[in-house]
């Protein structure tokens, strides 16, 4: 080709090795081989910008409904309750990072109707306060928040609760509080009838089947509490929650506990990344093994081409133009199998939303039970840092992997490989 002739030798001769294989059964299995070892890198890096856009997405997911749920820092009285909660509000709000606040009620009962029981996680909130802290208000969808009214004894429920216990608007439902009234027989638990105004969807499991909102009031009433157990705070930027946590904590002057969502979620977080990091040098390790699959093919090529390489030594090529040919070679195939594998990755993690539907369908499977992995659709979220990081490590041990077989080369003597020419 003719934009190959101002190139320099070493890499016009590399590239001519890249293409032959044609002309012997010995050369074009050499050629076979270079593009096994090309498909490998290149499957390995798509696999790898797949499953780790695929995590990042499930990580993120999972943490946006948990926070739509969830406050970005808890201010709890240190006592079990917090009786000065607008005092606690207010000197909150000294700090700039904090954009909302509301009070509540944390408390876990039994709820029963008919035979069914079920324990739940049981919220106090004042439903004009609540929605600047948390999505519920826009997540329920039948009935509304609005509905929980002082005195009235009225209850929202998850879906997933909702359906399991067989319930819907305007349906009654008894709370069983373990807090009761001290009797000579002993202690008798405290019942109490609510009436179901609303249900709402999270889209997180865990919530969905065990949350149950109710008037602040009435949980007070309930659970026999003179305040609230705190305040829950919403942040301008929810991954500044610890920073602004510490803050809090040290410029409080009530005596409480702050702490925010990353430390009620530590466990799941934490599984998370490990999964990601051993998920990471898993699929490492297969772009690995396809990168130095170019060290057999590139001693094949020097072996066979140890003639030519001795016609140009004696024609005044250096040791290092020789072991630059190789390199570049290797490098080539390297380089075309990353941008391969960069572009099918980058394909596939945009559309995993339309990929992933149309593979169930075909297939009639589901691949995330909505019940053991808190979603029911597979996300992704692609990041470019990580695809950057991604292809400089696949050019990179492509790189290394031609070291030595150009090493070799460098070092075929003319007058040993024409010998028996």
């Amino acid at each position: 080709m003719s934009f190959t002739k101002n190139l320099p030798f070493e890499l016009r001769v590399g590239l001519r090795y890249t293409r032959a294989g044609r002309r012997s059964g010995r050369n074009s299995f050499i050629s076979f081989i270079s593009l096994i070892s090309m498909a490998g890198i290149a499957l390995g890096v798509a696999a790898l910008i797949v499953v780790l856009s695929v995590m990042n997405g499930f990580q993120k997911d999972v943490r946006d409904r948990m926070l739509s749920v969830l406050a970005h820092v808890e201010v709890l009285g240190a006592e079990g309750s917090l009786p000065n909660w607008q005092a606690v509000a207010q000197q909150a709000f000294q700090n700039k990072e904090v954009i909302g606040a509301a009070p509540y009620v944390a408390a876990q009962a039994i709820m029963s109707r008919d035979e069914g029981f079920r324990g739940v996680v049981v919220r106090g909130v004042l439903p004009a306060e609540e929605p600047k802290v948390s999505d519920v208000a826009a997540q329920v969808k039948q009935g509304s928040l609005a509905d929980l009214r002082p005195g009235e004894f009225n209850i929202v429920l998850g879906g997933e609760l909702a359906r399991a216990m067989r319930v819907k608007l305007g349906d009654k439902v008894t709370m069983v509080a373990p807090q009761g009234q001290v009797t000579p027989a002993g202690v008798i638990p405290q019942l109490k009838r609510f009436n179901v105004v609303g249900i709402f969807e999270a889209g997180h499991y865990e919530f969905d089947s065990t949350l149950v909102f109710i008037h602040m009031d009435d949980a007070m009433r309930l659970f026999r509490l003179e305040a609230p157990s705190g305040v829950r705070l919403k942040l301008a930027d929810m991954q500044r929650a610890p920073q602004v946590a510490r803050s809090l904590q040290n410029s409080m002057t009530a005596d409480v506990i702050v702490s925010d969502w990353s430390k009620q979620n530590r466990n799941w977080f934490a599984a998370v990344q490990t999964e990601k990091r051993m998920m990471f040098l898993i699929l490492a390790l297969i772009i690995a093994v396809a990168a130095f699959n170019l060290v057999s093919t590139l001693v094949m090529t020097v072996t066979d081409k140890q003639a030519d390489i001795a016609i140009l030594r004696t024609l005044g090529a250096s040791p290092a133009s020789i072991m630059k040919i190789f390199m570049v070679q290797g490098a080539i195939v390297g380089l075309l199998g990353t941008f391969i594998g960069v572009s099918l990755g980058v394909i596939v993690a945009l559309n995993i939303d339309v990929i992933v539907p149309f593979i169930e369908g075909l297939l009639g499977i589901q691949f995330l039970p909505r019940d053991i992995y808190l979603i029911n659709a597979l996300p992704s979220d692609l990041r470019w840092p990580d695809v950057g990081n991604i292809a400089l490590m696949a050019v990179v041990l492509a790189f290394l992997a031609t070291l030595y077989p150009s090493w070799w080369a460098a070092r075929v003597k003319p007058a040993d490989a024409l010998r028996y020419e």
